[in-house]
């Protein structure tokens, strides 16, 4: 890693084209650019998840910590190539006047002709769409889970300012989910007549789940509490006894159905590259995701 002080993004644009000589990799075969609105305590994890979703989805990878806005306009940044990632990074560091204007920097350091994501490990804004990074966007990635303070709150304020191009990591851990419920109803097309999901007390994810079962299946959903890890059981009741898919060590589940003996499922609770890659997969509209959120809305306004 370069690292460069008192700089701007010509610099940093420079020093991104001397590391891929250095690398001896003129053309990186990068598929996007990646940015990563994070604070300076939880930059390093990031970064670290990012160089792991890398591997599968080779990006110029631009770390943004905003400092308060206090002092002197300042821009530093550690640039590089190399050490696990499969294209390009930049750690930038902005100071000063410049925090109010970051898209002034990361602007011209975009990839021309490519997608671009934001993801906001934490502290997400409250309209990633109209937010000065995320409208660089065609992805807009934030994690309600990572809130520090309400994060069912933080979820449905998500929801309520859902924009094409905006998803959140609290969506994503509920993949496997989803595709085990599916594939349930899609092996014995029973019809469904009540549903629960039971999850940590504040969990956005298994509030997502209540409003997609609840949406997709017409019918209601109860939430339950449990101690966790995350969440812990799915049930759908039907005339010939209930499918449930129960969870407890957040590892390996038990999945049940009605005439059919109970057989073990993996459903290990995913790390964060692994969210950040399926997320990166898709970089069109997730319809599913949209009326979800709106459900989930709803059935907040209807309690």
């Amino acid at each position: 890693m370069i690292e460069l002080i008192n700089t701007n993004s010509s610099g940093i644009a420079a020093e991104l084209q001397r590391a891929r000589v250095r690398a001896g990799s003129p053309a990186m075969g990068m598929v996007m650019t990646l940015v990563i609105v994070v604070d300076e305590d939880d930059a390093e994890g990031a970064m670290r998840a990012a160089r792991a979703a890398s591997h599968e989805h080779p990006a110029r990878v631009l770390g943004v910590i905003l400092g308060d806005g206090r002092g002197a306009p300042q821009v530093n940044a550690q640039v590089g190539t190399g050490s696990g990632w499969t294209g390009e990074t930049a750690l930038i560091r902005l100071k000063g006047e410049v925090v109010k204007h970051p898209e002034s920097v990361v602007l011209p350091l975009l990839l021309p002709d490519l997608p671009v994501a934001v993801w906001w490990p934490n502290h997400p804004p409250d309209d990633p769409a109209r937010d000065p990074l995320g409208r660089l966007a065609q992805r807009r990635i934030t994690d309600a889970a990572s809130a520090i303070r309400n994060k069912t709150t933080a979820m449905h304020q998500q929801c309520s300012v859902y924009t094409i191009g905006n998803t959140d990591l609290a969506w994503t851990r509920i993949t496997p989910w989803r595709a085990l419920l599916a594939a349930a109803l899609d092996q014995q097309p029973l019809k469904v007549t009540h549903g629960s999901v039971t999850a940590e007390r504040i969990s956005p994810s298994a509030d997502l789940l209540t409003a997609w079962l609840a949406d997709r299946l017409k019918i209601r959903v109860d939430r339950k509490n449990s101690s966790g890890p995350g969440i812990t059981e799915a049930v759908l009741d039907t005339k010939d006894g209930p499918i449930r898919i129960s969870r407890t060590d957040g590892k390996l589940a038990t999945f049940s159905s009605p005439g059919r003996p109970d057989r073990p499922v993996a459903l290990k609770r995913r790390e964060l590259p692994e969210l950040l890659a399926e997320e990166l997969r898709r970089l069109d509209e997730d319809d599913v995701y949209a009326e979800t959120a709106r459900k989930l809305l709803k059935l907040e306004k209807a309690k």
